[in-house]
C-alpha cells in the first residue's frame, strides 16, 4: 500500500516530473483544454459504469480511478504553473462552505450518524 501524501507533496512530485523537460508546463489555456478533455473522459467512464450507455466491445476498459488521476495531475499542473498552493485554495473554499452554506443542507442527527 502506498503511503499517504499531502497536497504539497503531490504538487512537488508533479513539479519535479515536469521540471525535467525543457518544454515545462503548458500554458494555462492549454491546460484548461486538457482539464476539459480529461473531465470528458471521466464523464464517459462514469456514463459507461453508472449510466445507460454500455461500452462497445471494441472499447478498452479504463478505470474511473485512472481518469480521476489524470484529472488530478492536470489540475495540479495548472495550479503549479500559476504558483497556487492547492492546500490554501482548499482552505479558502472550505471556509466559504462553512460560513456561506452552513445552514444550507439538513444536518444529520446523532442518531443518523450511528446508523
Amino acid at each position: 500500500m502506498a503511503k499517504e501524501k499531502a497536497m504539497k507533496e503531490l504538487q512537488k512530485e508533479v513539479d519535479e516530473y515536469i521540471s525535467q523537460f525543457k518544454e515545462g508546463y503548458f500554458s494555462p489555456l492549454a491546460m484548461l483544454a486538457r482539464l476539459t478533455e480529461e473531465l470528458g473522459e471521466l464523464a464517459r467512464e462514469i456514463n459507461h459504469y453508472y449510466g445507460e450507455k454500455p461500452k462497445k466491445s471494441t472499447e478498452t476498459e479504463k478505470a474511473i480511478e485512472e481518469e480521476l488521476g489524470d484529472l488530478l495531475f492536470v489540475l495540479i499542473s495548472l495550479a503549479n504553473s500559476l504558483q497556487i498552493d492547492l492546500e490554501e485554495a482548499h482552505d479558502l473554499v472550505m471556509n466559504k462552505f462553512r460560513t456561506r452554506d452552513k445552514n444550507r443542507w439538513t444536518r444529520k442527527t446523532q442518531e443518523d450518524r450511528s446508523v
